[in-house]
């Protein structure tokens, strides 16, 4: 693993450790998709948010618990930075560990069923995921609209999701997609493009 995807999972983290007591336990991934669900409006039992806590379900099950190296039914941010070395080392697996939890995020999150993300919608899943700023979600997201379409369809959301999880290019616009990340950058975010 690179530093910059140290840096990046360690900002990760910050943001999955829902109740802030610093480990990540299902509970937390329960809380996640709830947090989601609520800021949606969608009823805990519609098909967006069973699909979703299906998807935290398996991405707790396949991914996270498997980093929890002493059984203790948490995850700390060592045995988190270790897992995904571990379990994010090829990004030829995206599809079956990272894509199914990101398309129901990109459901969920996309209000009007358009089949893309306008600005106020990436904005408010990133500052729920990452406490990012709203400036900070401006500038990721006019990066990362590589069409320059005012909107991220499916292909660049995911693009931008493989690019945080496999990249290590510290200036990639997706690097501070859970939130900025100080000094990693040469550039100020307002700068980032693709």
């Amino acid at each position: 693993m690179t530093e910059v995807q140290d840096l990046k999972y360690r900002q990760w983290f910050r943001g999955a450790d829902v109740d802030g007591d610093g480990v990540i336990t299902r509970e937390d991934v329960r809380l996640m998709g709830e947090r989601f669900i609520a800021a949606r409006g969608a009823a805990p039992g519609s098909a967006v948010a069973s699909r979703l806590t299906d998807g935290l379900n398996a991405f707790w099950a396949n991914v996270i618990a498997p980093m929890d190296e002493d059984g203790d039914g948490q995850v700390d941010l060592r045995e988190m930075t270790e897992g995904f070395r571990r379990a994010l080392a090829d990004p030829a697996l995206y599809p079956q560990q990272v894509g199914p939890v990101a398309d129901c995020y990109f459901d969920l999150i996309d209000l009007d069923g358009d089949d893309r993300l306008d600005q106020a919608e990436f904005a408010e899943i990133f500052r729920m995921a990452g406490n990012v700023s709203d400036e900070d979600c401006a500038a990721v997201f006019h990066a990362l609209d590589s069409d320059g379409s005012g909107g991220l369809d499916r292909t660049e959301f995911h693009q931008a999701l493989a690019e945080f999880f496999y990249g290590d290019d510290p200036d990639a616009p997706a690097t501070h997609l859970f939130g900025r990340i100080a000094g990693l950058s040469s550039r100020p975010t307002s700068d980032l493009h693709v």
